[in-house]
């Protein structure tokens, strides 16, 4: 991906980050500036390819609301310098929702793990190409329930988080 960008729209992106912009909208400059549509997964692909890093913000209540509705957690590439993961999260609280993060990927996926529901079934996660995330419990028919859904994003997206993803 990076491979389409020049010099020049390189140093755009990373001025764009320092300047604090969120990944939206530096998907929405990208296509407004460069004539580039990608997808917000691959944007954040594209940072991790250059090996930024989007600037902290200060988390508040209105932006914990909104990751509950939106559960749209991505990865990026691995950290710079194929630097080892940092250590795993402490052990989740009986009945909370656990997720993991595989150290080799599934195929097919750009990014994989394992979760455990509340309720003690267990299934695997998964996110392909095309940005979307999949679920797959071992135990056929199981479905969670919407509040362990929830949960299960807001926990992937911390640790996604976590490990710089």
């Amino acid at each position: 991906m990076t491979s389409t960008l020049t010099e020049a729209q390189r140093g755009q992106v990373a001025t764009w980050l320092a300047e604090g912009l969120k990944l939206s909208e530096i998907q929405k400059r990208l296509e407004t500036e460069f004539g580039l549509r990608l997808t917000y997964m691959e944007v954040k692909f594209l940072i991790g390819d250059l090996q930024l890093m989007p600037k902290d913000q200060e988390p508040s209540k209105a932006s914990d609301a909104a990751v509950l509705g939106a559960g749209q957690s991505v990865p990026q590439s691995s950290p710079p310098g194929g630097a080892p993961p940092p250590p795993a999260s402490p052990a989740p609280s009986p009945g909370a929702v656990a997720v993991s993060v595989d150290q080799i990927t599934r195929p097919g996926a750009m990014v994989s793990g394992k979760v455990t529901f509340a309720d003690g079934q267990k299934g695997v996660w998964y996110v392909d190409q095309m940005g979307r995330l999949g679920l797959a419990p071992e135990q056929k028919g199981y479905r969670p329930s919407a509040a362990d859904m929830r949960e299960f994003q807001i926990a992937l997206d911390r640790e996604l988080a976590r490990l710089g993803m």
